[in-house]
C-alpha cells in the first residue's frame, strides 16, 4: 500500500511538471472555436453527478441553448476518484473542457500555476456580488479570484436521542470543550463510543478544520506553518487525551469516513458529523436509528467558527470560447438555477438570492427530519466558511498534522515534539 500511494503521488507530481511546463508555452485562446454548424462548443465537465441528476442537467443544458442558439454545450460526467488525474491530463494536453466542476482545494493546486482564467476582470462587481461574500473568498488565491463557486454543503451534527438519553445527557454538545466531557459521560454509562472522527490523512478534513475553529492559523502570509503555537499544542493535547483515554474508538486511525457513518448505523456511536442528506441513507439502512436521530449545528470551538464544503466551476485559461464558457458558468451558478440544483440535490446555493428562499428558512411542525437537518444546515452559512485556506499542496500539510498527530496519539512523540516536527517537516518540504 505505502508503494501504490507513492506511486500516485509520483504520477500526480509528473503531471503537474507537465502541466506548468505547458502553461509556460502556452497562453489563452482566441475565443474562435465553433462546431461543424457555426455555433460555439463548450465542453462541461461534472464530478459524480451523473446519472443521478441527468434530467437536471439535460434540461438546464437545452433551457441555455435556447437561449443562446449560437452556443451548444457537451457534458461529461467524470467520477469522483478520476477527475484530478483526468483534468491534469486534459489540461496538459492542451485538450481542457472549457467549463470544470472541482473542489476548490484542487482547484487552488492548478490556480497557482496559472491553469485558470481569472474572473476579476471578466464580472462587474454587481455579477460578483451575486454570491456569499464569504465563498466568493474561497475562490481566490493571491488576491485573484479563480473561479464561480457553486453548490455548498454545511455538516450538521446527528445525534442519536436514545443514546445520549442512556448516557444522561440532556442536549448535544455545541463546543469541542463540551464533546470532550460528553465523550467520557457516554463511554462510563454505556461503554460506547460518543463520535468518530477520522486521522487518516487521505481522507476527511475534519480534524485540520478543528484547529482554525479552535483559533489555530495554520500557515503565516508567507506559507509557513504557524501552528507551532501553544494554540496549536492545545489541539494535539486535545485529540491525543481522548484517544489516549480510550474515548475514541480504536480505527480513528486506520478508518476513513465511512466508518462513521456505518458506527452511527450500527448505534455503536452516539454523534455523526455529516451532511444533511445522509439521513436518506440512515433512514435506508438503519430505520430504527434514524426514527431516534435529531440535528444539531456543527460542533466548533472557540471561533464559533464553522466549515463549509463548496463546488466550483472553473474555466481553463487555455479555452477558446472564453465568452460562451463565462456565460454558460454564469448561467449555471445564478440564483434561479441554484436554488433549482438545491432542491434537487438537498444541498445549498452559494448565491445571496437563492439563500433567502423560504425554503431553507420555513420549518413546519409536520417537517421531516431531513427538512429539519435542511433547515438546521441553511442556518450555519452567516458564520460558516472554507475553513482551509486555498493554498498549494494543501494535502500535504495535512498529512504531516495527521501523521505527527498520529505519533503523539500512539506515544511515539510527546506533544511538544509532534508540533515541532510537523513545523519543521512543512517548512522544509
Amino acid at each position: 500500500m505505502p508503494f501504490i500511494r507513492h506511486w500516485k503521488k509520483f504520477i500526480a507530481l509528473a503531471l503537474v511538471g507537465l502541466l506548468s511546463s505547458w502553461l509556460i508555452s502556452c497562453g489563452s485562446g482566441d475565443s474562435t472555436a465553433a462546431s461543424s454548424d457555426g455555433k460555439a462548443e463548450v465542453e462541461f465537465w461534472t464530478m459524480q453527478l451523473s446519472p443521478d441528476f441527468d434530467n437536471y442537467f439535460n434540461e438546464l443544458i437545452a433551457s441555455f441553448e435556447a437561449e443562446n442558439p449560437d452556443i451548444t454545450i457537451e457534458w461529461q460526467d467524470v467520477p469522483w476518484g478520476d477527475m484530478e488525474t483526468k483534468i491534469l491530463a486534459a489540461v496538459s494536453a492542451n485538450n481542457a473542457p472549457d467549463v470544470v466542476n472541482l473542489n476548490p482545494n484542487f482547484a487552488s493546486q492548478l490556480a497557482t500555476k496559472g491553469a485558470w482564467l481569472t474572473l476579476d476582470d471578466k464580472l462587474s462587481e454587481a455579477e460578483k456580488a451575486v454570491y456569499l461574500p464569504k465563498i466568493w473568498e474561497a475562490t481566490q488565491i493571491n488576491g485573484d479570484s479563480f473561479g464561480f463557486p457553486w453548490y455548498l454543503t454545511t455538516s450538521v451534527t446527528l445525534y442519536n436521542t436514545d443514546m445520549l438519553d442512556a448516557a444522561g445527557v440532556t442536549e448535544p454538545p455545541a463546543t469541542f470543550e463540551e464533546l470532550a466531557a460528553v465523550a467520557q459521560q457516554v463511554k462510563e454509562e454505556t461503554g460506547k463510543y460518543a463520535f468518530f472522527t477520522t486521522f487518516v490523512p487521505e481522507d476527511s478534513a475534519d480534524v485540520l478544520q478543528s484547529f482554525v475553529q479552535m483559533g489555530v492559523s495554520l500557515v503565516d502570509d508567507e506559507g509557513n506553518a504557524a501552528f507551532n503555537t501553544p494554540e496549536g499544542k492545545a489541539v494535539f493535547q486535545y485529540w491525543t487525551d481522548l484517544y489516549q483515554q480510550e474515548l475514541l474508538p480504536r480505527e480513528v486511525l486506520t478508518q476513513g469516513h465511512a466508518q462513521a457513518i456505518q458506527l452511527y448505523q450500527s448505534g455503536e456511536v452516539a454523534l455523526l458529523a455529516s451532511g444533511a442528506q445522509k439521513l436518506d441513507t440512515i433512514e435506508t439502512n438503519a430505520p430504527e436509528i434514524a426514527a431516534a436521530t435529531k440535528s444539531a449545528p456543527q460542533i466548533t470551538g472557540s471561533t464559533g467558527r464553522k466549515n463549509v464544503a463548496a463546488m466550483d466551476l472553473v474555466i481553463p485559461n487555455s479555452t477558446d470560447v472564453e465568452e460562451a464558457a463565462l456565460k454558460f458558468a454564469t448561467y449555471v451558478t445564478n440564483d434561479e438555477n441554484q436554488l433549482a440544483f438545491a432542491k434537487e440535490a438537498n444541498v445549498l446555493p452559494s448565491t445571496v438570492g437563492a439563500m433567502e428562499d423560504s425554503y431553507f428558512t420555513d420549518v413546519s411542525e409536520s417537517a421531516t427530519p431531513i427538512e429539519v437537518a435542511r433547515s438546521v444546515s441553511a442556518s450555519q452559512l452567516g458564520d460558516a466558511a472554507v475553513l482551509i485556506p486555498a493554498m498549494e499542496d494543501v494535502k500535504e500539510l495535512q498529512k504531516i498534522v495527521y501523521d505527527n498527530l498520529q505519533a503523539s496519539m500512539l506515544g511515539d512523540k510527546t506533544v511538544d515534539e509532534a508540533v515541532a516536527d510537523a513545523a519543521d517537516e512543512w517548512n522544509n518540504r
